[in-house]
């Protein structure tokens, strides 16, 4: 009986140790960016992604934006808007037949929006995934989550961009074109641009394009009332930290190779 009784306390220890690593594992998923948090119980709620043109266009040469890409063109020295999402909410208030048709992928055969020429004009610029429809997936798996108006959440997200096109940011990757730039350069530049521990909230996508690691992207963590004027130092302050993922990669060239 004593055996037997010993037996069972150590498969309940087991089973209780198996459900802690099932937890502590699901809370280390959910960490990255799904859930940012700071020391003082502050969480982010949005990512904007951006894009470095160059190297994300190394890894998709057939899409529409790719095809034609220059190295005399915007996106081929600055960054490049990919969206805006609040963190685990999407396709508010979206019928359910719109929906499955934009995760079909064939984002041009979605609805045109609604927006303002000089909008328009601004974002086929700002935004060249605009000519595979990004504009209108965005629009719907996010856009739909904050404002009632496309032409609002993208008019947020050309101010935010114009900011970090400003910043020591976009300048350390234009002089750094062709060359291999680390996180500790990034994380820097981000900090003098947007104050102490911006860095911090920032993380990097690379790619493995023909044995070199390229830059595709970058995601950064904000928090705030995104309806109001708070500028993107404000929004970056009020997030959580993240991890950088990737330490290095390439600023590419336009252009294969």
């Amino acid at each position: 009986m004593a055996v037997r009784a010993m037996i069972q306390v150590v498969r309940v220890a087991t089973l209780a140790l198996g459900l802690g690593l099932s937890s502590l594992a699901a809370a280390e998923e959910a960490s990255g960016e799904e859930r940012r948090t700071v020391p003082d119980g502050g969480t982010t709620q949005y990512v904007l992604a951006v894009s470095w043109q160059p190297g994300f266009c190394e890894t998709r040469p057939t899409r529409k934006e790719c095809v034609d890409q220059t190295s005399d063109r915007f996106d081929a020295t600055h960054f490049s808007l990919h969206g805006l999402w609040p963190l685990k909410k999407s396709y508010c208030g979206v019928e359910a037949e719109l929906k499955a048709q934009d995760r079909k992928g064939d984002w041009l055969d979605l609805p045109k929006l609604v927006m303002a020429d000089e909008t328009a004009a601004r974002l086929l610029i700002a935004m060249p995934g605009v000519k595979s429809g990004l504009d209108r997936h965005q629009w719907l798996r996010s856009g739909t989550c904050q404002t009632g108006k496309a032409e609002d959440y993208f008019r947020l997200q050309l101010r935010l961009l114009d900011e970090l096109k400003a910043s020591a940011v976009r300048a350390l990757f234009a002089d750094r074109i062709g060359s291999e730039i680390g996180e500790q350069q990034i994380k820097a530049a981000f900090d003098r641009s947007f104050g102490t521990g911006a860095g911090d909230r920032v993380r990097m996508r690379c790619q493995t394009v023909g044995g070199r690691s390229v830059i595709t992207g970058m995601t950064i963590g904000l928090s705030g009332d995104l309806s109001g004027k708070t500028d993107l130092a404000g929004l970056m302050k009020a997030a959580g930290p993240t991890e950088f993922k990737c330490a290095k990669g390439i600023a590419d060239a336009a252009g294969r190779g």
